[in-house]
């Protein structure tokens, strides 16, 4: 089959012929329809996460079974299908109670194994991690739902416990921001989203964040101000909830500060290597009884319920969706996000090849 490949770090990938994947007890060989590009995989190539090498990266995916392995009860071959990120094994104390995506034996396509910037990809314990599509979803636009969507509807509604009328705080613009954004505005938030750039910012807005905040990387607003003080003013006080979906240090404590009393912070983005240790406002967390949140992905389990909101149109992951393209593009996407936000070259960027006219995601259809 035909593969996105890599053999080192940082070395932009390749198109190559690999041999086709075993389908593994339990577990189904899914043939992609679509895969999205994210953040997550460049952290992979790029060696912030190591991966075996050499490798295929993706893991946001939508597509048919192909072939069910010995042991599936619940699917068969010619089924439209879905995953998290975060696959249980199934058979643990946390998968058994539904939070698969905290298992410790879990396995990640594009990350623990093999991914989706393939013809095939196999996927294992299927009973547990699979998630029917409907067939009003088509595969470019649910190819959103396996990780930045489903991931940032987690964060929002089970561990920022959102409500009609909420403050809904969004540091950063990328695919699991502009989904958070766009989870608040139809759970009925108001949202004010933070960025550096100028058009993350632009699209959040268009998503229906009801303010805007454009920074620099020192935290700065473009009139001078600190981000903070103006998230706080926005909000009347402070946001309810607040989530960092960048994953830096700067991110991560203007989140916190960010909150009024009792608020909740949710930490989406991943802080790897020297930044897995930001320095939080702990005095902020015990005074004021704040709320601090790790977010991972979500169980198969809980999908239906985003289901039930994309199928009652308050929600349109079509929104997030910028451009697509075929497999021979995937390395060159991929390799776009190591560009500066608004960079030449960078998703979205004006003079970016094929960039779209508005941020968001870039999928590949097979």
């Amino acid at each position: 089959m035909r593969a996105v490949t890599f053999e080192q770090y940082g070395v932009e990938p390749t198109v190559r012929h690999v041999p086709e994947p075993s389908c593994p007890p339990g577990g189904v060989v899914v043939r992609v329809g679509a895969t999205g590009v994210c953040r997550s995989d460049w952290h992979a190539w790029m060696g912030h996460d190591p991966v075996p090498l050499p490798h295929v990266p993706g893991h946001e995916l939508a597509g048919t079974v192909a072939e069910a392995g010995p042991g599936v009860r619940r699917w068969r071959v010619g089924d439209r299908v879905t995953v998290p990120f975060v696959c249980g094994c199934g058979r643990c104390e946390w998968c058994r109670a539904g939070e698969a995506q905290v298992c410790p034996d879990q396995t990640q396509p594009g990350f623990t194994g093999p991914g989706s910037f393939a013809e095939l990809v196999a996927l294992h314990a299927a009973d547990t991690n699979l998630v029917r599509l409907p067939d009003s979803l088509d595969d470019v636009t649910a190819a959103s739902l396996g990780c930045r969507l489903a991931t940032a509807y987690r964060a929002v509604v089970t561990h920022g416990r959102v409500r009609p009328g909420d403050r809904l705080a969004v540091h950063g613009c990328g695919g699991v921001g502009l989904s958070a954004v766009l989870v608040g505005v139809a759970l009925g938030a108001r949202v004010v989203a933070v960025d550096v750039s100028a058009a993350a910012a632009a699209r959040a807005r268009a998503l229906g964040a009801e303010a805007v905040v454009v920074a620099d990387r020192a935290g700065h607003t473009a009139g001078g101000g600190d981000v903070v003080a103006a998230v706080r003013d926005l909000t009347d006080g402070g946001a309810h909830a607040s989530l960092d979906a960048v994953g830096s240090p700067a991110t991560a404590v203007a989140s916190v500060r960010s909150l009024r009393r009792r608020g909740r912070h949710v930490q989406v983005g991943l802080l790897l290597g020297d930044r897995a240790t930001p320095p939080l406002p702990m005095d902020l967390v015990v005074s004021h009884e704040l709320e601090v949140h790790g977010s991972h992905g979500m169980p198969a389990h809980q999908y239906p319920e985003l289901l039930d909101l994309v199928a009652s149109g308050r929600l349109d992951p079509a929104l997030l969706v910028g451009r697509v393209v075929g497999l021979d593009e995937a390395p060159a996407a991929l390799a776009a996000m190591s560009a500066p936000p608004g960079a030449p070259g960078a998703p979205g960027a004006p003079g970016a090849p094929g960039a779209p006219t508005s941020v968001g995601m870039t999928v590949v259809r097979l």
